[in-house]
């Protein structure tokens, strides 16, 4: 890709530049932010959702609804083991042995910090936890994502750097459900910086959607970003290829009745075809073979759905006229091009929201917000039947729906559940 060779004197201003950015932007926050108000590691009451802002819950008709959010971290039903910090954020449930399993991340804000912690709990009810493994590796774990198969149950995870102001991809660890409790985290079979993203069971077989060269998300001369498809038969072994190559990282995939895919992909550094998401589908026989389209839209950490014939998404909006990421500045080369688009995303509030995949015509369409302001969106959702499905999701505090994202990102988070029911 031509626009990704720069010397490595504009490398450097580049880098420099994104830097500069972030730091400034930080600097920027007032100091009554929420960070302020949790400082001693406590989250504001969320309140009941204001639904008329944040998404239609409950509200009757043909749509979509949603029940009203209980708040499951920070909560005194915790075990003792679990010590809330104010952020609370990447999450992943899963069904195992009859038991609800919940992960997820706690951490003095959304920023990369070697006092990152993650928690495994489990639960029969969601009413009392039990403590099952705290992973604390001196630097940041993201990214939580269980495999429940063949009667086994698997924790991958994604270790990364120190450093707030980078993203610094250091591979996924995985950890085994042995006798009762986890095994120490092992290196995982895949690639060396490898980001594991969302993870299915179909058919009979395990699949992981994946991306390596996340150092290219905020470094253009680094290597094109490359989302991996891969697939086990037993959970240990795994074979696949390379779906996508260039901008495209978090992508989120689901199988169809007919035995294709279609798959939604952040696009957030960028290539030669813009900046936004990529929304594609494979037909079957042929699921290493990606046609996609191009929506100038971010739909951060996104998950898939599926409900009869129709496809659901889970990602991040932008609360803009246009909702768009990509500003359309073409003739701006790329580096520019990033730092201006971050620079307007991170000023912005966020929701989490819930939208509709044509998988023949590759477009998304809005369909409402989940409870949600500020920093949010890190969707797990579990089918329960009936249409229904449970929802676990983080937000900043639910009363302070203008937060910005980067406001939300230094101030506290909680996470809560709700049931979606899809028509």
């Amino acid at each position: 890709m031509s626009q990704r060779r720069w010397t490595p004197s504009a490398r450097a201003r580049s880098v420099a530049g994104m830097r500069r950015l972030v730091a400034l932007l930080l600097a920027g926050c007032s100091a009554s932010s929420p960070a302020d108000e949790a400082a001693d590691g406590a989250v504001p009451d969320a309140g009941p959702p204001r639904c008329a802002t944040l998404g239609a819950c409950g509200a009757p008709g043909d749509g979509p609804t949603l029940t009203a959010p209980v708040v499951v971290a920070p909560s005194a039903a915790l075990p003792p083991e679990v010590v809330s910090q104010p952020s609370h954020n990447n999450l992943d449930i899963a069904l195992h042995d009859g038991r609800l399993f919940f992960a997820f991340r706690t951490a003095p804000n959304h920023f990369a910090s070697e006092k990152t912690t993650l928690y495994v709990v489990s639960t029969a009810d969601q009413q009392a936890w039990r403590h099952e493994a705290t992973f604390a590796l001196g630097t940041d774990l993201r990214e939580p994502r269980f495999l429940a198969f063949g009667g086994r149950l698997w924790l991958y995870f994604a270790v990364l750097g120190t450093d707030p102001l980078d993203f610094e991809p250091q591979g996924t660890r995985v950890a085994e459900y042995v006798d009762g409790r986890f095994t120490a985290p092992r290196e995982s079979p895949f690639a060396a910086d490898f980001i594991p993203w969302r993870v299915q069971v179909h058919n009979g077989a395990a699949w992981i959607v994946g991306y390596s060269g996340g150092a290219g998300v905020y470094d253009p001369e680094h290597d094109p970003i490359r989302v991996h498809l891969l697939r086990s038969a037993d959970g240990e072994a795994w074979t696949g290829d390379v779906v996508l190559s260039g901008g495209v990282s978090e992508t989120a995939f689901t199988f169809l009745a007919d035995g294709g895919l279609v798959a939604v992909g952040r696009n957030e550094a960028g290539d030669e075809n813009g900046f936004g998401s990529r929304i594609c589908r494979a037909r079957a026989g042929a699921l290493d073979a990606w046609t996609c389209a191009e929506d100038a839209r971010r739909y951060d950490s996104p998950l898939l759905l599926r409900e009869g014939d129709d496809v659901w998404l889970i990602g991040r909006r932008n609360v803009t006229e246009s909702g768009a990421y990509d500003l359309g500045l073409d003739d701006l080369p790329l580096n520019q091009r990033q730092i201006r688009y971050q620079a307007d995303y991170w000023r912005h509030p966020k929701r989490c929201a819930l939208w509709r995949v044509d998988p023949e015509a590759l477009t998304v369409t809005f369909a409402l917000d989940l409870p949600s302001s500020g920093d949010t969106c890190f969707p797990s959702a579990l089918p329960l039947g009936d249409g229904q499905h449970l929802v676990y999701n983080y937000s900043s505090p639910f009363e302070k729906p203008d937060l910005s994202w980067l406001q939300g990102q230094n101030g506290p988070t909680f996470i809560y559940r709700t049931t979606l029911t899809l028509p």
